[in-house]
């Protein structure tokens, strides 16, 4: 190698250095280079990164007295498809974990300026508490089991948003969570021991303390229906599958990896599941195709061919349940100049490690534009750090960069001047550990076991989606399918396209998602020779091209003869150069291949013949596609994932893919977790919506016997908090107990004048007392909900008065509040067994009084006398409420009779203001996260004139919640307005 070429590559690096001390004039030693996402904008939450062997881990023990104990996880740069490379500069980052010291567990509260997590860490010093009798040890293997449980995406000291989501825990933070976590970690580590057999909840009763089967009930649950565990085409797995669906009818556009993975779980959930296919064929963008001839065969892998990380890697799990072999992609890769001779290795080290300190520039400057970096593409940052290296670079040198470039937009599949310079890699932090793979016959493999039993109807090109309360209808062609959901996981270049009409139109926010995020091209040329002469000891090796505008066309080829089953090589088309490829007749691109090839070879005496067979690929053609994957454009940011992702419809309409997962874009992996995130969210809305039926068609058989009970018992509480009582059985002093709490909504009045005076003479205040006991009685609104008593003790416990308890209800426990009715028969038992224990009470006289007074009133008095209660909530707005006589009661409505002391019976909505985003429509919803709910709350004992629900009480509470009442003299009640 000439020496010009090492003297202008050091001119180079001190221009680098010279832009160094630019942007950071005064660095700190040994600080990381860290973007901005992994900062405040992107919390690493649910980390599952670890490196590529447990031999990298640095795991740091220490006494529980003197330090905490922190997994520091040496995390490399995320290795972009194409050209491995060992060079990369890595990061560290520190979580802690729970530490066995003998019969006590230490949980540290472990931090890094690398790594933040949105929830709280548990903070505990093992040295001033005693933790020995409250956390579980189940084995010796904890640091073990984190780590395993790193892998599949779940942090190692705190529970992730969909758990929380879930209601795994009553509280976040504390003893049950750190016990949460080990059950948790312990159950994943079991079945990843063993991917092909069934992880059942029994195996784990022996080894999990009695008084801890309730956390592993939620752990269990949460794992298995949101598919980390379990999921797959193991024999095991797929006995698991119903004979007949016993749930509602669900269609499945696509059958892509997200699409089957949805279909197969909830097929297991039992649901109907119509999966509809545009093409003749199931994987979408994996597509393995056979090539053959001249008594020679191989698999291509046109689409999706690498599984880019093996630690947790969900289809790596499904290879190792087909006994499918993994080849791992080896880091030789030699580059070859444009007339065919190899660059000099060193050079092309040094080259590489300029390109990446390249990126780290571009990283610092992000930091120093702030915001403004969000409309700056990345091209335009290299361009001018490569415009500071002048002509001191050498033209291989600069073929050497633009080969780096085109490697980099063919792992964003998008150009360099529409990629975001604030957010092309922020999904670095989420990227799987381990090494990058081919899988042996190819990916279709895959595709074809998750077909298996899945009822598909290929050649339905889908045209319209309507969806609404009723349901769904998709139209394919001259078809209309119909059922109560429906999943969308076309590719985000349909989506951006229109060629899919939805009635009502997406919402405003996520058409603008589409619009923001990127979706490029990546474009292939497969030849199947009459044998391998390019060697078979390497997978890949590039070639460089002297025009800028055409450095991604054929500039990495990678060899698949030793997974393929025959002599197959595939030259790659990035960049500016796939959207060309797409219109270029394809004997052309075979004719400029082969030209590379035999400049290549040829030199070194060695023939290339003609291809067998060759197929060049058009994904920006392909209208089930128009492209290959997604990319952070210019505008857009790991947030518009999320919004791809988002439901619509009320539970009815449902999109996955790998669009749509802002960990894994652009993934097969990310496409497969997809789609059992969709299938787990989906069942969780039909839960939901079949829990709301059962409360309003099939009310307690007891309830109004239970009622006047549940009046009586609740005249002296057993625990009694602000608006908040509570009544269980004392003898009972079991955690998970059942408890019923009940809440009064009442407004505070103002005395009389006269009630000082009353207060003078003793006769006069018990009189007044009386008086006021049943006023106010008759102010009152209840409404009630099923506890475990550990949760009414941790709710007793909440500190901000009513509006955080409410709070507290809808955010953290997701409990909704209902009426009598809407308790159910569970609670009649447990009203039963507390009045068994207590013995008989006596029926308060008021209740008579009311009732008196109800059977004196004239029916059908010509005067219908005005109701003057409202419900004022703090976001004020006027809600017309029509008058009705059946169906779910928005508005006030007449009841036969009252309750008494237990409050009048008074069928109320009490909601936010109709802008407000905390506001909800849908009644009885057991999903509803920003409010607590009352439905179904008739609060009297007989029965009213709808036979369906005597009551619809809704309460939505906003953030800070004030419900008041006004005065309620009048006993006839018409329609009114809430305000």
């Amino acid at each position: 190698m000439p020496d010009n070429n090492h003297s202008s590559f050091s001119s180079l690096n001190d221009n680098l250095l010279e832009f160094d001390r630019f942007v950071n004039p005064n660095p700190k030693p040994n600080s990381d280079d860290l973007n901005p996402n992994s900062d405040n904008n992107n919390p690493i939450e649910h980390s599952n990164l670890i490196s590529q062997s447990c031999s990298s881990f640095n795991v740091s023990y220490s006494e529980p007295s003197t330090s905490s104990n922190l997994l520091t996880l040496t995390i490399p740069r995320k290795r972009r498809r194409g050209r491995p490379r060992s060079t990369l500069p890595s990061y560290k980052q520190v979580f802690s974990i729970p530490q066995i010291y003998g019969n006590s567990v230490g949980v540290s509260n472990g931090s890094s300026v690398n790594a933040q997590f949105s929830k709280p860490n548990l903070q505990l010093n093992p040295s001033s508490v005693d933790l020995s009798e409250d956390i579980i040890v189940i084995n010796r293997e904890a640091t073990a089991e984190a780590l395993t449980a790193l892998t599949a995406g779940f942090p190692a000291d705190s529970v992730t948003d969909e758990e929380i989501d879930a209601g795994v825990l009553p509280v976040v933070g504390g003893i049950e969570q750190v016990n949460y976590i080990l059950i948790r970690n312990h159950i994943i580590t079991k079945w990843r021991e063993n991917v092909s057999n069934w992880v059942s909840k029994e195996m784990f009763l022996n080894v999990i303390p009695k008084h801890c089967h309730w956390l592993l009930d939620t752990a269990y649950d949460f794992l298995v229906s949101h598919g980390y565990v379990n999921f797959g085409v193991a024999p095991a797995i797929k006995e698991r599958f119903p004979i007949e669906p016993s749930k509602g009818s669900v269609i499945v556009i696509g059958a892509g990896l997200a699409g089957l993975a949805a279909a197969r779980q909830l097929m297991r959930f039992g649901f109907k599941v119509t999966v509809l296919e545009g093409r003749k064929r199931a994987g979408g963008r994996v597509y393995t195709k056979k090539m053959e001839g001249s008594n020679k065969v191989a698999a291509a892998d046109l689409g999706g061919s690498v599984l880019t990380g093996t630690l947790g890697n969900p289809l790596g799990i499904l290879a190792r349940q087909l006994a499918y072999s993994l080849h791992k992609i080896r880091d030789k890769c030699p580059i070859y100049r444009v007339d065919g001779s190899p660059v000099d290795p060193i050079l092309d080290s040094k080259v590489e490690n300029a390109f990446n300190k390249l990126l780290d520039k571009a990283s610092r400057l992000r930091q120093l534009m702030g915001e403004v970096s969000q409309d700056v593409s990345l091209g335009a940052a290299l361009d001018t750090f490569s415009q500071l290296c002048g002509e001191s670079v050498s033209d291989e040198e600069k073929n050497l960069f633009n080969w780096h470039f085109a490697n980099l937009e063919y792992a964003n599949a998008g150009l360099l001047s529409k990629l975001s310079l604030a957010f092309w890699d922020q999904d670095d932090p989420y990227d799987m550990g381990g090494d990058h793979c081919f899988l042996s016959g190819g990916n279709g493999r895959l595709v074809h076991a998750l077909t298996e039993n899945v009822p598909i109807m290929y050649e339905k090109t889908v045209t319209s989606i309507r969806y609404g309360s009723d349901g769904v209808q998709v139209t394919a062609g001259n078809q209309v399918f119909e059922g109560e959901m429906v999943l969308c996981t076309v590719p985000l270049g349909v989506l951006k396209s229109g060629s899919i009409k939805f009635v009502p139109e997406l919402p405003q926010r996520k058409l603008d998602g589409i619009k923001r995020l990127g979706f490029g091209c990546l474009n292939k040329v497969a030849m199947l020779f009459p044998h391998v002469f390019w060697g078979t000891d390497l997978d890949t090796f590039g070639h460089l091209s002297d025009d800028p505008l055409h450095r991604g066309e054929f500039f990495l080829f990678y060899s698949y003869a030793t997974v393929a089953g025959g002599p197959l090589l595939i030259a790659l088309v990035a960049g500016e150069a796939a959207h060309k490829f797409e219109s270029m007749p394809p004997t052309d691109a075979v004719t400029h291949v082969l030209q590379i090839l035999r400049g290549i070879y040829e030199p070194q005496g060695i023939t290339v013949p003609k291809p067998i067979q060759t197929v060049c690929t058009r994904w920006g053609s392909d209208p089930f596609c128009l492209g290959s994957y997604s990319n952070v454009a210019v505008g857009a940011s790991g947030d518009d994932y999320d919004i791809l992702a988002e439901t619509v419809g009320d539970g009815r309409l449902f999109f996955a893919g790998e669009a749509t997962t802002r960990r894994y874009p652009a993934t097969m992996h990310g496409a497969f977790l997809s789609g059992l995130r969709e299938a787990a969210n989906m069942a969780h809305y039909a839960s939901s919506r079949s829990l709301k039926f059962k409360i309003e068609r099939c009310p307690s058989k007891n309830a109004h016997t239970c009622a006047s009970l549940l009046a009586d018992i609740f005249r002296e509480p057993d625990l009694e908090f602000g608006s908040f009582s509570v009544i269980f059985e004392k003898d009972n002093a079991d955690p998970k107990s059942s408890v019923i709490l009940r809440v009064t909504f009442t407004e505070p009045r103002k005395k009389s004048q006269d009630s000082s005076k009353a207060d003078t003479m003793h006769s006069k205040k018990l009189l007044f007392q009386q008086l006021q006991s049943h006023f106010n009685d008759k102010q009152q609104i209840h409404v009630y909900t099923l506890l475990t008593r550990q949760q009414a003790l941790e709710l007793r416990e909440v500190r901000g008065g009513d509006d955080m308890r409410l709070h507290y209800f809808s955010e953290k426990l997701g409990i909704k509040l209902v009426g009598r009715k809407g308790l159910g028969p569970t609670a009649d038992a447990v009203i039963a067994s507390i009045k068994a224990e207590r013995g008989s009470r006596k029926t308060a006289s008021p209740s008579v009084a009311v009732k008196s007074e109800e059977m004196l009133r004239p029916k059908g008095s010509a005067e219908k006398r005005k109701m003057i209660r409202k419900a004022k909530v703090i976001r004020n707005s006027s809600v017309p409420v029509p008058s009705n006589s059946g169906g779910n009661y928005n508005g006030l409505m007449p009841h036969s009779k009252g309750e008494g002391s237990n409050g009048l019976s008074t069928p109320l909505k009490v909601a936010s203001s109709e802008s407000s985003p905390m506001s909800s429509e849908a009644i009885g919803r057991a999903d509803v996260q920003n409010s607590s709910e009352a439905v179904g709350c008739d609060n009297g004992l007989l029965p009213s004139n709808n036979a369906i629900m005597d009551v619809e009480t809704s309460i939505t509470a906003p953030r800070c919640l004030n419900v008041s009442f006004d005065k309620i003299p009048e006993d006839k009640i018409g329609s009114s307005e809430l305000s």
